[in-house]
């Protein structure tokens, strides 16, 4: 990729707003703004009131320009920035002026990826500012924040330097091979490893637990046929967005929208009702129904309490026996204003709630707030990319394979092992070796980033 030429790019949503901003970044960024503004001077870091023209001096807007000398810039370079009315014709003028004067189309993620190059951010900080736009939750935006002040790169930076330590302990006792090490040395080297493996973990099934913070929790809802599933998405959502009868296997196939609980934007999923399926269409609705389950965090299974536990009820509990470990489930005892007839004794363990979802949900509504706010309580450092999460499971791998050429004093391999370690943690930050790697993850930004 060139990095030596001048960009441009609309740094805000399209649409209609109060401000637009076309964000402009290289070395002849002030050289264009100069173009645009009719001449007009420039002073580092002080925002000015200019009217911007374009080629053919036609008054395009009137703006403020903001000029951030490199290299203290976000990028790295001379960054000038326009902000001019809302409305996608204003900006697309303006930017179209930027262009002709000299500045290319940005790509997507070209702007943090020169910010990367010229040293400004790591790879965890340009990741963070990604995720932090497209955040689900404040506690979400809150740990994105903390890893754009470099709180993932202190906590992989700490791990690197301490296996860097061990390999050094290596390095130099290879070149004493004739001589065994002492014991209370490589017990040492073991209790290191040991330490370093351990905090790794924490973090990876930290991590985990706390996915939904990042991607947005995606809530199901499953039952038999006519329990109120697609009632109850209704009223969370306070739409009608599922059709609703008496008419068994009315909801076919899954519906999935949108709603905010607390702090939370989740994803709920209604399903269609768990039973025998009498056509093939029906049958690929439940199965979709079941997978639907094992990809969600949490799952509501709700049941009518105005009618008798049956073999439909207890396929329902068989569900939730299977996944109980890995599935955070909410019971839910619907039609209470109906005369009452469930036995809840296999729900014990649950804890139900009871409630009628067409009068109040919000016992619902504070069990699901609760038990997702639950997921920010760790104060572990979090991985919040596939990448990440791959890295340092490779990390794990290579210290897991480390352990045994040790005890045999094996230390050529042992060595081996652990830069491979060093390699998987450096890749977190800065891997100055994979252009591949960084076209495809910049290449996920949006394009005035």
């Amino acid at each position: 990729m060139i990095m030596n030429d001048t960009i441009a790019a609309i740094a805000t949503a399209h649409g209609i707003g109060s401000i637009a901003i076309i964000r402009i970044s290289g070395a002849q960024a002030t050289t264009i703004a100069s173009k645009l503004t009719g001449q007009r001077p420039l002073e580092d870091r002080r925002a000015h009131l200019y009217p911007l023209y374009n080629a053919q001096n036609e008054l395009i807007d009137e703006a403020i320009v903001l000029f951030f000398r490199g290299p203290r810039s976000f990028t790295g370079e001379d960054v000038v920035e326009l902000q001019c009315h809302g409305g996608q014709i204003v900006a697309e003028e303006v930017l179209k002026a930027a262009l002709a004067g000299g500045a290319r189309l940005a790509t997507p993620g070209e702007f943090s990826r020169r910010a990367f190059h010229n040293g400004r951010i790591d790879l965890t900080e340009a990741e963070a500012i990604a995720r932090l736009i497209e955040a689900r939750s404040e506690d979400a935006a809150k740990i994105l924040a903390k890893q754009m002040k470099g709180s993932l790169r202190t906590f992989v930076e700490g791990n690197r330097d301490a296996l860097l330590e061990i390999l050094a302990y290596s390095e130099v006792s290879i070149d004493y091979a004739e001589e065994d090490l002492p014991q209370d040395l490589i017990d040492q080297i073991i209790k290191k490893l040991e330490t370093i493996a351990a905090a790794l973990r924490r973090t990876l099934a930290s991590s985990e637990r706390r996915r939904g913070l990042m991607q947005g929790f995606k809530v199901a809802i499953i039952g038999k046929p006519n329990v109120g599933k697609s009632s109850l998405l209704n009223s969370l959502l306070d739409y009608n967005r599922a059709i609703v009868s008496d008419i068994a296997g009315t909801t076919r196939d899954t519906i999935e929208e949108q709603v905010r609980i607390g702090s939370h934007l989740i994803r709920m999923v209604d399903t269609a009702g768990i039973r025998e399926a009498g056509d093939e269409i029906e049958r690929i609705g439940i199965e979709r129904s079941i997978e639907a389950v094992s990809e969600s965090d949490i799952v509501i299974a709700l049941f009518d309490g105005s009618r008798a536990l049956d073999g439909e009820d207890k396929a329902i509990l068989s569900l939730m026996e299977e996944h109980t470990d890995e599935r955070t489930f909410i019971a839910v005892l619907n039609k209470t204003d109906l005369p009452q007839r469930f036995d809840e004794t296999p729900l014990k363990e649950y804890t139900p709630l009871r409630m009628s979802c067409k009068q109040d949900t919000s016992v619902l509504i504070e069990a699901l707030q609760s038990r997702m706010d639950r997921q920010n309580v760790s104060e572990e450092t979090m991985l919040i990319s596939q990448r990440q999460t791959d890295a340092v499971k490779g990390a794990l791998a290579a210290i897991d394979n480390a352990f045994m050429p040790l005890e045999d004093q094996e230390l050529e391999l042992f060595s081996f092992h652990v830069g491979e370690a060093i390699q998987s943690l450096a890749s977190i930050t800065r891997p100055f070796d994979n252009e591949e790697m960084l076209d495809k993850m910049f290449g996920s930004f949006c394009l005035g980033k």
